[in-house]
């Protein structure tokens, strides 16, 4: 498996879907790479020479964060606005969504699973309609 950035990518998909494995790379940062590099997009992965995958590995050191270096410029960016305390920061604190998303009913993927309170629910005495 050719090895970019100290990730095997898929050696058996074209190239183009193969770089989209490396952590910070989608489909628009892909391209840009293939064009900047002057590989067609359908070759695949396994098919490239020594030459083509060392101009990929160059480009991607030299001009794209990516993998551990992106992951822990991320965090700390998360840690920053937690420091400082802001609205953001206190969301991501709180494990509740940051971006403006109801929390009344959905974000269940942030906020885990139903935890049950008491106190909640039906009311005694009341009746359906």
């Amino acid at each position: 498996m050719p090895r970019i950035a100290g990730i095997d990518i898929p050696r058996e998909k074209q190239i183009y879907f193969s770089l989209q494995y490396i952590y910070g790379i989608g489909p628009t940062t892909s391209q840009k790479i293939l064009e900047q590099t002057g590989i067609s997009p359908e070759t695949k992965a396994d098919s490239l020479t020594d030459g083509e995958l060392a101009k990929i590995r160059d480009l991607v050191d030299k001009e794209y964060t990516v993998e551990g270096e992106l992951r822990k410029e991320v965090n700390q960016n998360i840690k920053r606005l937690i420091e400082i305390g802001s609205y953001r920061g206190q969301r991501h604190r709180r494990n509740l969504p940051v971006r403006g998303q109801r929390t009344r009913t959905n974000a269940r993927t942030r906020r885990g699973a139903k935890k049950t309170v008491a106190g909640r629910g039906k009311k005694r005495g009341t009746s359906k309609k």
